[in-house]
């Protein structure tokens, strides 16, 4: 049996990422639980859609895709659409409550999760996406990223302090400081560049071949079946 390595160029508020994480997932138990072994290793690349959302402020979603899209009535079907796409996956989405956020912050608590605790990093990835698309809390704010993490199992005495203000001093090499987790996330987004990926979510697996979007689950899983079953 051959691993396999699964990198997921994601976005914490792109729609499609939650709902390609669900049937990704799903793909992968309905592989198991035919009897096929996967040795599969999963971890998450940064990618920003809204780069130049405030840190500091929250606007409603609606608000954000109106401006985008040309106006409420479109915001507002576009955003009916992936509503009930994620509800036919299982997820609830209440775009009315959503808050637009800049996720620099929440990619860096996930490059500190996958340095410190590497197999809640998808449990926290959903945990923050919930908070975004199910909860309407605003994923900018350090305290709602922190009890995502609390919640999802992180219990490093580290993350209290992730969000503080860089110190001067020096910082051991076996605890990176809060430049050094920003810095990993920057390496996300050369990598994407380095392969052409513009869009998301985008699963790379071993870093040969390339599906892009969500997929529905019967394709990831046959396009995984491929990759582990030998020719």
């Amino acid at each position: 049996m051959a691993a396999v390595r699964v990198e997921i160029v994601s976005d914490l508020v792109c729609p499609w990422c939650f709902i390609g994480k669900r049937r990704f997932e799903r793909a992968v138990y309905d592989l198991r639980h035919a009897g096929l072994e996967v040795d599969l290793h999963v971890s998450w690349r940064a990618y920003q859609l809204d780069p130049t959302a405030p840190t500091d402020t929250a606007e409603p979603v609606i608000d954000a895709y109106a401006k985008k899209f040309g106006g409420h009535e479109r915001a507002a079907e576009i955003l009916a659409h992936v509503t009930a796409t994620a509800a036919a996956e299982g997820i609830t989405f209440d775009m009315q409550r959503a808050v637009r956020a800049n996720t620099l912050g929440a990619h860096r608590l996930l490059k500190f999760v996958a340095h410190h605790a590497p197999d809640l990093e998808g449990a926290v990835n959903e945990k923050v996406m919930s908070a975004y698309f199910t909860e309407g809390l605003n994923i900018g704010d350090p305290a709602v990223l922190t009890s995502c993490a609390r919640r999802a199992g992180v219990q490093h005495d580290a993350l209290g302090s992730l969000f503080d203000a860089p110190k001067t001093t020096a910082v051991s090499q076996a605890t990176p400081s809060i430049d050094e987790w920003s810095s990993r996330v920057h390496d996300d987004f050369a990598w994407a560049a380095e392969r052409d990926i513009t869009a998301v979510p985008t699963f790379v697996i071993n870093d040969a071949f390339v599906i892009p979007g969500a997929q529905d689950s019967t394709t990831f899983a046959r396009l995984l079946r491929k990759m582990i079953e030998p020719s």
